[in-house]
């Protein structure tokens, strides 16, 4: 399990006042198609290093985020107080959309892997005009049906595939500038493996040059044969577009 001192974010979520970049980014991300009204004059952009919280666990989002940039992951506190890791969000989507729709919803904890880039909609004034909104609420059952499909998927390839696939597609979902350094007790508890095990693969991937092990942790030096490995459990590409 993952201890909460390796959750304490890095820089603080800044809000950026960068009217090209903001218009850039909802035009590279599709924004704007997920509404029925003009919610551009209201967005807001926000810059998020890695590390740093996009939600805290606990605190109600006071924005609906759109991530346009970046890749982020999802943390869960139990009952018996332990943290874990339970999902990937890449670009683009929305976070904090469940605690738009019930504001009951005990808000789980949302980092980011890498530099993350967020458009973002104030709730309180909006929340009303967005649960009317026929065509955001048909495309955020969609998102949401999504996310659900890929990990209903992510839960069968865990119990159908060898870990040599499994953490391939792990690697390049937490890397960062090709460099993995993800804690090895957080990885089997996500992987749902012995420390051994995870450390025995390891190795393989060494042996076979496709990590160069480092002090500050493990160089991707073959990434096409990473991603291979990761495509024998994706064939028809469901999760393939957070890798990058």
């Amino acid at each position: 399990m993952l201890n909460m001192r390796n959750l304490i974010p890095g820089a603080m979520m800044k809000e950026i006042q960068n009217d090209n970049l903001k218009q850039q980014l909802i035009s590279q991300s599709g924004y704007t198609e997920h509404f029925s009204f003009d919610v551009a004059p209201e967005t807001r952009l926000f810059h998020i290093m890695a590390g740093d919280y996009i939600v805290k666990e606990g605190t109600a989002p006071a924005w609906l985020f759109y991530l346009a940039r970046g890749r982020s992951r999802l943390y869960v506190t139990l009952a018996n107080g332990r943290v874990s890791l339970v999902d990937f969000f890449g670009a683009p989507c929305f976070i904090g959309e469940i605690e738009l729709v019930d504001e009951y919803h005990q808000p789980r904890a949302v980092q980011a892997i890498e530099e993350c880039w967020c458009l973002a909609l104030p709730v309180k004034p909006f929340r009303t005009q967005l649960l009317n909104d026929v065509l955001f609420l048909r495309n955020l059952c969609v998102s949401l049906s999504r996310k659900n499909y890929r990990n209903i998927v992510s839960l069968t390839q865990n119990q159908s595939f060898p870990l040599i696939n499994r953490l391939a597609a792990y690697i390049l979902l937490t890397q960062q500038d090709d460099l993995y350094h993800e804690k090895h007790t957080q990885t089997a508890e996500y992987m749902g493996v012995s420390y051994r095990h995870l450390l025995y693969v390891l190795a393989q991937f060494t042996r076979d040059r496709i990590l160069l092990k480092q002090k500050a942790g493990y160089v991707i030096s073959n990434k096409k044969v990473l991603t291979a490995l990761a495509r024998e459990m994706d064939p028809e590409n469901n999760f393939i577009n957070l890798l990058y």
